[in-house]
């Protein structure tokens, strides 16, 4: 008889961020595509807020995280994500640009992975308060003072 291998689960979180066309739906779909991922349960969702483009341009963006539980391992989430992208009509014209949905994996368990695909932690996601403030929401223990200090100075509010 052949035996299941059962993969233990990991927390891992999900920036999700739009600024064109419908914004606010793009990350409401998303949070909903992500929580009905093959070996994803999404744990926690923050709220939605908005915020300036940095080092981007457009309009402003719709930001949030999510905590999933997933057995998935991280490459094949970020698959995952981007595939989610791809249905809702994501392009990659040129780094930072405006976009209809992207989804960023930022924290994988303990794991610190540097590959070509894939870097966690995110590499720039201490730099930008679009994701830490919602981190802070739902993971506060992950998020210092000290390190919102460092992006109070870009503004973000609840949308």
């Amino acid at each position: 008889m052949a035996k299941t291998v059962v993969h233990p689960s990991v927390t891992a979180f999900v920036a999700l961020g739009a600024n064109l066309g419908d914004p606010v739906a793009a990350v409401a779909g998303a949070m909903e595509c992500i929580a009905v991922l093959e070996g994803v349960c999404l744990v926690r969702r923050s709220a939605l807020y908005r915020s300036a483009p940095i080092d981007s341009s457009g309009p402003d963006y719709i930001n949030a995280v999510v905590e999933v539980e997933t057995v998935l391992t991280a490459p094949d989430l970020l698959a995952a994500l981007q595939r989610i992208e791809h249905e809702a009509g994501r392009t990659r014209p040129y780094r930072n640009a405006p976009r209809k949905l992207d989804l960023d994996l930022l924290l994988y368990g303990e794991a610190h992975i540097e590959s070509s695909a894939l870097t966690v932690p995110h590499p720039r996601m201490l730099e930008r308060a679009f994701v830490l403030v919602p981190l802070a929401e739902i993971a506060p223990h992950l998020v210092s003072p000290a390190q919102l200090a460092l992006v109070r100075d870009q503004p973000i509010e609840k949308a």
